[in-house]
């Protein structure tokens, strides 16, 4: 059976279609590939949130008119610094990001190296991210909240993160596909994972049923991710669940 499928993929213009399946079927091969890249998303992705998450609220709470302005100069700082950031591409920013990685981990390759990276290029765009969802907040529903004596803190934990939840998540949801898809184009340096496999292997040595693997279990990896961030949308969203439970009124 193994000697017809190597036969079929060979008549598909596949070269050393044998070697390539005797890399992929290594025990451990594709296991430890998603792994390094899960680990990688996901803790980029608490890094990047741990620094744009704040950075999100400040731009929109800081601003004039806000819950909490802060000075001008400040705030014209915090936009430009997360604009500089965003405008700089992934590929170059990986390279800058290397005396910042072996100063902090000793070393600027590896899987691990790779966070420093992603992880300053998602917080910005976290930052935007966020900014998005919490203008999105009607501003009556603040007045209120203001109204009625709550302090800048309770506003954005009490009334403008829960009120701005599924928008927040769906952010969020896009955040971490971002970053996964940062974390394959790290590859290319030695980052780790299906980015690695793909680039290095696949592409790099001609190997293209390794490629192609590479790019199913990425693409694999992404509609989970987007079907986990879509069913938590619409199960935090009040408007549906209020359309759902009239329509179910209704029918009773």
């Amino acid at each position: 059976m193994l000697e017809a499928l190597i036969n079929l993929l060979e008549s598909w213009g596949i070269n050393r279609a044998a070697d390539q399946l005797q890399y992929l079927l290594i025990p451990g091969t594709i296991p430890f590939a998603i792994w390094e890249t899960i680990y990688t998303t996901a803790l980029a992705t608490v890094f990047a949130y741990v620094i744009g998450l704040p950075l999100g609220i400040i731009l929109v709470t800081g601003e004039k008119g806000g819950i909490r302005p802060l000075p001008p100069a400040l705030m014209k700082a915090l936009n430009i610094i997360v604009n500089l950031l965003r405008s700089v591409p992934f590929t170059i920013l990986m390279v800058v990001c290397f005396p910042l990685a072996r100063l902090i981990l000793g070393t600027s390759i590896g899987t691990t190296a790779s966070i420093v990276p992603l992880t300053l290029a998602a917080a910005p765009f976290v930052a935007r991210v966020v900014e998005s969802s919490l203008r999105e907040m009607d501003r009556g529903v603040i007045e209120a909240a203001q109204a009625m004596g709550c302090s800048p803190w309770q506003i954005v934990t009490k009334v403008m993160i829960p009120e701005c939840k599924p928008s927040l998540i769906a952010g969020f949801t896009t955040a971490t596909i971002t970053i996964l898809s940062y974390g394959a184009m790290a590859g290319a340096i030695g980052g780790g994972g299906l980015g690695a496999m793909a680039l290095l292997r696949g592409h790099g040595r001609q190997e293209r049923l390794v490629l192609y693997v590479s790019v199913v279990f990425l693409v694999i990896l992404v509609q989970i991710i987007q079907s986990i961030g879509t069913a938590l949308c619409v199960k935090t969203d009040r408007r549906i669940n209020h359309t759902n439970k009239k329509k179910r009124g209704n029918k009773q």
